[in-house]
């Protein structure tokens, strides 16, 4: 209910509040934590999933996605990160 409302969670701006959550309740709510979607019928939040939708849109929030990331193909892999350059030469295990 409150997405219906707002763009995001704390308000009109993006904030930690939205990093915080959007990596477990909206991934969550678009099925991609433990096969939940179907379960939770997560095609109903429709303002969840816009809200997720429009931060897994931002580059920096992709980025963010793939460090300390021990799953997945390795090129959406940071496994350790020390600076910007690390997500050019990540290329997974090891890197």
């Amino acid at each position: 209910r409150h997405l219906s409302a707002h763009e995001y969670m704390a308000g009109p701006d993006l904030s930690i509040a939205d990093i915080a959550i959007a990596p477990w309740y909206g991934a969550l709510a678009k099925g991609q934590l433990f096969s939940a979607g179907e379960f939770l019928d997560g095609a109903s939040y429709q303002h969840v999933l816009r809200w997720y939708d429009a931060l897994s849109a931002r580059p920096a929030f992709q980025r963010g996605r793939r460090v300390n990331r021990p799953w997945g193909h390795p090129a959406s892999q940071v496994r350790e990160r020390h600076s910007a350059r690390d997500f050019e030469t990540s290329g997974g295990v090891g890197s």
